[in-house]
C-alpha cells in the first residue's frame, strides 16, 4: 500500500543534492556507499539505484555500507515507510521537515534520529535556499531518539 502522495502540482519534485551537503554529511556520518534515488548523471556515492531500477523495490537491507537518500518530495511517505523497515541497513535521508505528518510519525519518529538542518541547502541549479526547513533522517547510524538535534553543515 502506497502512502497519499503530497499534492504539489507542477512544483520540481527532484532536487539535486550539492556535493558541498554530501561532504559534509559524510565527515559526520561516514562515506556513503549507495544512492537510493538518483540518475546516472546525479549520483552522489559509487553506486546508486535509478528510477529505472525500481529502488523501492529493492531490498535495501542486503545493501552494503552507508546509504544515501534525498528521495522524490511528492512521495515521502513511501521512501520513509522502506527506510524504517530496512532493518539493519544504515540510511541517512534527506527531506523537508515534516514533523506534522503522518509520515513522519509513522515511520521516522522514535525509528530514526532526526536532525534539522542549518543553514538552509541550495540545490543544485536553485536560484535560492529551498524555501522551507529540511532534515535528515539517520536510520541505524545512532540510537533513535524523539528528540530533535540541530546539524550545522557549514
Amino acid at each position: 500500500m502506497s502512502e497519499p502522495r503530497n499534492n504539489r502540482g507542477a512544483s520540481k519534485q527532484d532536487y539535486e543534492t550539492p556535493w558541498e551537503l554530501i561532504r559534509a554529511v559524510e565527515q559526520s556520518f561516514g562515506a556513503l556507499s549507495w544512492d537510493l534515488a538518483c540518475t546516472g548523471a546525479n549520483k552522489k556515492a559509487p553506486r546508486g539505484l535509478t528510477v529505472d531500477e525500481d529502488s523501492l523495490s529493492q531490498d535495501w537491507a542486503k545493501l552494503d555500507g552507508h546509504l544515501w537518500l534525498n528521495p522524490p518530495f511528492e512521495n515521502i511517505g513511501d521512501w520513509a515507510r522502506k527506510c524504517a523497515a530496512s532493518t539493519g541497513a544504515r540510511i541517512t535521508m534527506l527531506v523537508p521537515a515534516s514533523i506534522d505528518s503522518r509520515w513522519f510519525e509513522r515511520y521516522v519518529h522514535g525509528i530514526a534520529t532526526v536532525f534539522s538542518v542549518a543553514p538552509r541547502v541550495k540545490f543544485v541549479g536553485a536560484k535560492d535556499p529551498y524555501p522551507k526547513p529540511l532534515m535528515l533522517c539517520a536510520y541505524g547510524l545512532t540510537a533513535p531518539t524523539k528528540e530533535l538535534q540541530l546539524w550545522r553543515w557549514k
